[in-house]
């Protein structure tokens, strides 16, 4: 999320809580008759209602001062190498037993992995390159 967003929605609501904060102490400073019963509301409602509404003021015009940036744009995915396929010769590991068909998960991509040719070798038991 945009820091632009934070401190505008962070800003609304510490300005609405303050402006509720603010109508409370009001309502209750209008009920009563004499100064030093007035002095808890001020304390307790209107004052920190009136820094909360400055203070949302201020988140707000941050929010409104940040330039809003673009979304990144994703970084290009190297091309991925075609996957292997079971046309092509049998493939076998140096010093292996194992013939693999060339898409068996055991010799794709695997560079030391070379051709059968004449070794008398066992399937391997993952891609079964024959049925014996």
């Amino acid at each position: 999320m945009p820091t632009s967003r934070i401190l505008l929605w962070s800003g609304l609501a510490a300005a609405a809580g303050g402006a509720v904060l603010c109508a409370l102490g009001w309502y209750g400073i209008s009920g009563e008759r004499f100064a030093e019963r007035q002095l808890p509301y001020l304390a307790s409602c209107t004052v920190p209602g009136a820094a909360l509404l400055v203070a949302g003021a201020v988140l707000v015009g941050a929010a409104a001062l940040l330039p809003v940036r673009p979304p990144r744009p994703r970084s290009p995915t190297p091309e991925e190498p075609p996957p292997p396929s079971s046309d092509g010769p049998l493939l076998r590991v140096p010093g292996g037993t194992l013939a693999h068909r060339p898409d068996c998960p055991l010799v794709a991509g695997r560079a030391e992995a070379v051709e059968v040719g004449d070794a008398e070798l066992a399937p391997c038991p993952v891609c079964e390159p024959w049925t014996p």
